[in-house]
């Protein structure tokens, strides 16, 4: 990452932080009093040491405000930060909790395109990781980078002005030696640092690929090769982490060094300051208590810059999806689509996914309102195209498709997915209760609706069988229950959601054939006076729709009743052979 990529990071933090303008000025405060409290800690210790000295006077006193004044100071130093830290808590976990939400919208946003090429368990640390790193950020380098420089400035201002030069020129030099080392080593060090994050996010991509396909990898008795590519993985992370440490601590080393080198010229200067008179036995211990008091915090420069370096190294991944685009946008003060009746129009559609690979080619038909319309083809034709444009997770290269008149493209998209249901073909349930995943088709709907949904659906008596009933745990994706159950469970959610437009895509296909009767039957019922489209592979299912369309390679060759199409003898009435043979 570059010093342009970081100070975009660092300024898109501003706008979260602006949101709490008072609590940061006073945290601000709070910082600048307990470096204040912080420095006048030695100047009390110097003044309580020269009171007790007995070469400094005759008779020796117990300087009781001096030594008050000194626990009093380490109080207010301690108390004041600790009023910083929880004052500002708000302030960076609000701002980490409103990132985090922002980056799972945009997320939710992005097309389907990049849904499609993403990894999961990469995506998931890359947040994880980022978030830690912006809650690091805000902490550290507002409030231990900048006062500790103000504390440096300080202590070379007392100095300069209480003592010889030469102390602060040492002061002085042994802190640029320290920053320019730890700057120079840091950099070199970042290489492996994003080595490391590179290939632990890769190993995560892996592993969590490998869990999800379990069965898959059981079937091919594969759990030695999964282990094998995700121990490869890990074996690049282990050997960046490996020069990550080294390199610590050759860091670690020199800076140790330099500080060292520092104190041991300064204590000899005071030491020999103290034998010629010139100075006190108090100034000897003021300016070791400085010089302590700043290798502390300067040790922790050190650390915290490396620290931010790395934040701002995880932050880069995070924030690079952020910076993707969203394919499909509402236009300005776009409208809620208002669905009077429920008639869809294709005018002319053209798509593709890659310019080198058409998709759809001049799809031209309309739905009624009310009708039930049916696609039928071969696999790959661009059928699920169809309704991928219907949802608007792509807009067409060319061509418009309108609802009651109105392109599907003026309206929010929200509002139009509202008003569609859709029963897919592979069903994904989220890893919640069966409850759960039914009422995800209209979350403010009550239990008396969402058991009714499942009556329809054919699944309450299954349910209601089951030890935990609709607290049923469907596990990872649903795999918990078979095929024709989640079938039911995705009917029984759309059936609860009431949309004024259905789609079945294949939705009986996890069914056998009894169930698929049943089952059919309720569909039948509940799309009477409804728009109906139905992407079917049984053609036993579709025979009474009102219109048939038979794509091929993106076009529509057909279209008919399921009589006119027998009669034209072709390539529907070629399917229904084929598949009547079968049946037979």
């Amino acid at each position: 990452m570059n010093n342009h990529q970081d100070w975009t990071a660092i300024r898109s933090l501003l706008p979260y932080l602006q949101e709490f303008k008072g609590r940061v000025a006073l945290a601000l405060l709070l910082l600048t009093l307990a470096k204040i409290a912080n420095v006048g800690i030695p100047l009390t210790l110097k003044s309580a040491v020269d009171a007790l000295d007995p070469q400094q006077q005759e008779i020796i006193y117990l300087p009781i405000v001096f030594l008050l004044a000194y626990g009093l100071l380490r109080f207010t130093s301690s108390l004041f930060s600790e009023l910083r830290d929880a004052l500002f808590a708000k302030v960076i976990h609000h701002s980490v909790r409103r990132i985090a939400g922002n980056i799972f919208a945009h997320l939710h946003k992005l097309s389907l395109r990049f849904h499609l090429q993403r990894h999961t368990g990469g995506i998931s640390r890359d947040i994880e990781r980022g978030t830690r790193g912006i809650s690091f950020l805000l902490n550290f380098m507002i409030f231990n980078i900048v006062p500790t420089l103000v504390e440096i400035a300080l202590v070379t201002v007392i100095l300069l002005t209480q003592y010889d030069n030469i102390f602060a020129i040492v002061t002085t030099s042994t802190i640029l030696l320290y920053i320019i080392y730890t700057l120079v080593i840091t950099e070199w060090r970042m290489r492996f640092r994003r080595v490391m994050n590179e290939t632990e996010s890769k190993a995560n991509n892996q592993a969590i690929d490998s869990l999800l396909n379990y069965e898959t990898v059981k079937y091919f008795n594969n759990e030695h090769y999964e282990l094998q590519r995700y121990d490869e993985k890990l074996a690049s992370w282990e050997k960046s982490a490996i020069q990550n440490q080294t390199s610590l601590s050759v860091l670690n080393v020199g800076q140790g060094a330099i500080i060292s080198i520092g104190i041991a010229i300064l204590m000899l200067l005071a030491g020999q300051g103290v034998m010629d008179g010139s100075l006190s036995l108090g100034d000897l211990v003021l300016i070791n208590a400085f010089l302590l008091q700043l290798y502390l915090p300067l040790g922790f420069l050190g650390f915290v810059y490396r620290e931010i370096r790395h934040s701002l190294a995880d932050m880069e991944r995070m924030f690079s999806i952020l910076n993707q685009p969203i394919e499909t946008i509402d236009k300005t003060n776009a409208p809620l689509l208002q669905v009077q009746h429920g008639e869809i129009q294709f005018n002319h559609v053209n798509f593709h996914y890659d310019s080198n690979r058409q998709i759809l080619q001049d799809i031209n038909f309309s739905i009624p309102a009310g009708s039930k319309v049916a696609l039928v083809g071969a696999s790959g034709s661009g059928k699920s195209s169809l309704v991928r444009l219907l949802f608007r997770f792509y807009d067409p290269q060319a061509g418009n498709i309108t609802i009651d008149g109105v392109d599907i493209k003026e309206v929010q998209q929200q509002s139009l997915r509202q008003a569609i249901g859709v029963v897919p073909q592979d069903t994904v349930l989220f890893n919640e209760s069966i409850y759960h995943n039914i009422l995800y088709g209209s979350p403010a709907a009550d239990k008396q609706a969402v058991i009714a949904a499942a009556k329809q659906a054919h699944i309450h008596d299954f349910i209601s069988k089951l030890p935990d009933g609709y607290d049923t745990l469907v596990g990872e994706r649903g795999l918990k229950l078979s095929g024709g159950e989640k079938q039911r469970v995705a009917i029984a959610r759309t059936l609860l959601k009431n949309p004024q437009i259905l789609i079945f895509d294949e939705a009986t296909s996890a069914l056998d054939s009894h169930a698929e009767k049943a089952i059919n039957q309720e569909l039948q019922s509940i799309s009477t006076n409804k728009t109906t489209l139905v992407i079917a592979h049984r053609l036993s299912t579709i025979v009474n729709a009102d219109t048939i369309l038979v794509l091929d390679h993106g076009q529509i060759i057909e279209r008919g009743s399921h009589e006119q199409l027998l009669q034209q003898q072709g390539h529907y009435s070629t399917m229904w052979a084929l598949q009547q043979t079968k049946a037979n």
